[in-house]
């Protein structure tokens, strides 16, 4: 697996700050007489050259001029914006409200026709409940230290996961480590209402949804969640950050890691066994559906 999740930014960001040292050099500037010319610190251009410090738009526009090539900075400026949404954090993205950050996401549904999905912490959102995602987010805005506009935004993401049952040539492949099905989020009875909700949504056309038995012998390491848009996105879940990878060689090493995990789990009736277990172990009088 890449020695970092966030590696194919890094790449990318390296790329901008490549170009610029390429600029800085055909123009026969030294690190320090570009500094001066833009009005900065040596060790500001440094950092930039570097890509230890991602440049603002109007550094690109100053740096281009300084090397008498200001035909490059719109593309330079594009690009380095291009960068910037591959890594982007969760507290940033979520300043809006959690409700619109769940609608951000309505463009690439409609886009994508394979959907693919591995998590080994929790239910993916678009098999989740309301009241499973309420518990989910709440969580996730106490941590953020970001209002909590959970209840809204569980509404916003179940309408999102309607997609599902849309008539179409969708298809929606997930596969969960069984310890899923046992972190409760929630009471109880949301916990039951949400494996109850596994079992209805695993039985439709466009949905496989396989589990890896908790005693499966390992080919391959639980993973972080990601998720996987036809063959040109991958989406990976951190802690405090979504990265989204579009080079084609990571792309590919999440394709092939995907493909390992789906060829440890369980299917049809043994996972199946698995979801209705879980809901067994619940504490409380929850029966089984």
């Amino acid at each position: 697996m890449p020695v970092s999740p966030s590696s194919s930014a890094q790449t990318a960001r390296e790329g901008v700050a490549r170009r610029l040292r390429e600029l800085r050099q055909d123009a026969g500037l030294t690190l320090v007489r570009l500094a001066g010319l833009c009005g900065w610190s040596h060790s500001k251009a440094s950092r930039i050259e570097n890509a230890k410090t991602p440049p603002s738009a109007s550094d690109i526009v100053a740096w281009c001029r300084a090397c008498a090539a200001d035909s490059q900075a719109a593309d330079l400026v594009a690009c380095s914006r291009d960068v910037e949404t591959m890594y982007q954090e969760w507290r940033k993205r979520a300043r809006t409200g959690l409700r619109q950050l769940q609608s951000s996401y309505a463009a690439l549904f409609q886009a994508t026709r394979l959907f693919r999905v591995y998590s080994p912490t929790a239910v993916p959102g678009l098999l989740q409940t309301e009241g499973y995602t309420r518990a989910l987010l709440s969580g996730n805005a106490r941590l953020l230290g970001i209002p909590d506009d959970s209840t809204e935004a569980a509404a916003a993401r179940a309408d999102r996961s309607r997609i599902i049952h849309q008539a179409g040539r969708r298809r929606f492949v997930f596969v969960l480590e069984e310890s899923v099905l046992r972190y409760q989020l929630g009471t109880s009875d949301d916990m039951a209402a949400q494996l109850g909700h596994l079992l209805t949504a695993g039985a439709l056309p466009a949905v496989s949804l396989g589990i890896i038995p908790m005693g499966t012998p390992r080919t391959l390491w639980p993973q972080e969640v990601f998720h996987l848009y036809d063959d040109t996105l991958a989406s990976v879940e951190l802690l405090s950050a979504e990265v989204n990878i579009t080079q084609p060689t990571e792309v590919a090493l999440y394709e092939a890691a995907f493909e390992e995990l789906r060829g440890m789990a369980v299917y049809g009736a043994a996972a199946r066994a698995l979801v209705l277990g879980a809901i067994e172990a619940l504490p409380g009088p929850t029966h089984a559906p």
